[in-house]
């Protein structure tokens, strides 16, 4: 795995908030957007369990994730594209970390005790989730058009 590659994903990813995760279902394919936190090259994110994403999850792991800088520019489009498999993380001590890591990304969630009854409810509902790529292609037409890095992380044992 290219260590300066790897660099340029982890920046690019710590600069950006929002990713689009695919999943596939009964019902199709579906997209949702949700903030998201990296945890080295995973992203891990908070979610209600009844969501359509976190429900299809369970039955198909397979995901696709996209983060982009917003540009009507071509020459500076700049994305990741990621493929890799997603699940809820149910060990207590890892899910608490990765909220954590989370809450140090999102200053709000570390006031959760500052938001209305709702929020906080809705807050507690959620469960945490983690995003292993198997792939990950930055895309960055600054160096060209449709110029395209892959990288293959390491499998885990």
């Amino acid at each position: 795995m290219s260590a300066l590659l790897c660099d340029r994903i982890a920046a690019f990813l710590d600069a950006h908030h929002v990713m689009s995760l695919a999943t596939g279902g009964p019902q199709g394919p579906h997209a949702a957007n949700l903030f998201y936190a990296r945890d080295g090259l995973d992203l891990v994110w908070v979610s209600e369990e009844r969501s359509r994403h976190s429900a299809e999850l369970g039955a198909n792991p397979t995901v696709a994730a996209t983060i982009a800088a917003d540009t009507d520019d071509f020459t500076a489009v700049q994305g990741v594209q990621i493929h890799g498999r997603a699940a809820r993380v149910d060990a207590f001590a890892e899910a608490a970390r990765l909220r954590a890591v989370l809450a140090a990304r999102y200053p709000f969630l570390q006031r959760l005790d500052a938001l209305p009854e709702a929020l906080r409810a809705a807050a507690g509902r959620v469960a945490v989730y983690r995003l292993v790529p198997d792939e990950v292609v930055l895309i960055d037409n600054s160096r060209g058009f449709g110029h395209k890095e892959t990288l293959v992380p390491a499998p885990r044992g």
